[in-house]
């Protein structure tokens, strides 16, 4: 046995039995995972067992965090967990997710961050959809884009609250980046498909490298890409999951024009969602069109020393010139200063939906 060999073997039967005591320990894990679900069943009876816990996996992420002495990055933690966690829910109860398709989005991404791998996750080719499949009770959660820091909100995913009773249960943030691809026995192209979207974070990019070029907007960037690779002298932009996915070459990477692009996407379900310790809060509020209203709506919030983080106005779909706002703030419907808020908010609004209290996106 060569020197080398000779000080990598205790190494090697070291990792060894780490790893006969991770595979005791992870069906140990495991195994409470199922007598939690059985328990749960019981208490619920009749009703609906909410088996996902996105608050609870909120906690354990934290805790995961504080106490993670490295080399493992906290991020790098979150995900190996984020499957285990996974793993033992599929044992519990195996859960399908509904999200705006189709396969290669940056929506399916955000489904596989925050439910794993073990989640049978289903594509739906609009907003709509998504909320209807929830609805109906033909799957169990469903995942929408609603704000993009370049671009804004998504108002398709707020208009739909406002027809839905659906609650906001998690939100997942995502780093956006686009690329522009082809077919690979290509070398030119004549139109660029993507999400209007994604175009309009690429816009400068796009404006200086090919201003020539037509711009076509589809229903997604997975679907640029699957019309892309059945057709020539064409390409998209979309993300590298796309690419792989259906096979196209990637002429350049990372062309959207704000480096710190961030997508916002929303888990949508029907249960309520407990404190985390790190929570953020969603109401729906219709005013009157008439001067203060807006600031009557905000200033209990402000009494409270809420912090707001996302304000926007769509109008009514009444007709009688009222307005519905969405508001953001940081705290959980059950905070008593939040509460407070909301009561005082109650008293000089048309009407008052909490949309959700849920934990605020983790990495």
């Amino acid at each position: 046995m060569s020197g080398d060999n000779r000080d990598l073997e205790p190494l090697r039967q070291r990792i060894d039995a780490i790893d006969r005591q991770l595979v005791q320990l992870l069906n140990e894990r495991a195994q409470c995972a199922l007598d939690v679900g059985h328990i749960k069943q019981q208490q619920a009876g009749e009703t609906a067992a909410f088996f996902y816990r996105p608050e609870r996996v909120a906690q354990i992420l934290d805790k995961l965090k504080a106490i993670n002495p490295g080399p493992l990055s906290h991020a790098d933690l979150a995900h190996l967990y984020r499957e285990i966690l996974s793993c033992c829910l599929n044992l519990e109860q195996p859960m399908t997710v509904a999200y705006l398709g189709p396969a290669g989005t940056y929506t399916q991404a955000a489904t596989v961050k925050q439910f794993g791998h073990f989640v049978r996750t289903v594509p739906m080719i609009s907003i709509d959809e998504v909320f209807r499949e929830v609805e109906a009770g033909a799957v169990h959660y469903g995942v929408v884009p609603v704000e993009n820091s370049t671009e804004g909100m998504v108002n398709h995913t707020l208009d739909c609250f406002m027809t839905s009773a659906l609650r906001i249960c998690a939100e997942v943030e995502l780093p956006i980046h686009q690329c522009l691809m082809q077919r690979g026995d290509d070398t030119s192209f004549d139109e660029i498909l993507s999400h209007a979207q994604s175009l309009a974070q690429c816009r400068s990019w796009l404006d200086q490298h090919h201003p020539n070029v037509t711009r076509t907007v589809v229903a997604s960037n997975g679907e640029a890409a699957r019309l892309v690779a059945e057709q020539h002298g064409k390409a998209a932009v979309a993300g590298e999951a796309a690419a792989e996915l259906y096979g196209l070459r990637i002429v350049a990477r990372n062309i959207e024009d704000q480096p710190d692009n961030k997508t916002r996407f929303l888990i949508i379900g029907k249960q309520e969602v407990g404190p985390s310790g790190r929570d953020k809060t969603s109401i729906l509020v219709s005013t009157r069109n008439e001067p203060g209203a807006l600031f009557r709506v905000l200033e209990p919030l402000q009494k409270q020393g809420i912090s707001l983080t996302r304000i926007e106005t769509r109008p009514a779909r009444a007709g009688n010139w009222s307005y519905v706002f969405f508001i953001d703030f940081d705290g959980h419907a059950t905070d008593a200063p939040v509460r407070a808020a909301l009561d005082a908010v109650r008293d000089v609004a048309l009407a008052v939906r909490v949309l959700g209290s849920y934990p605020q996106a983790r990495s």
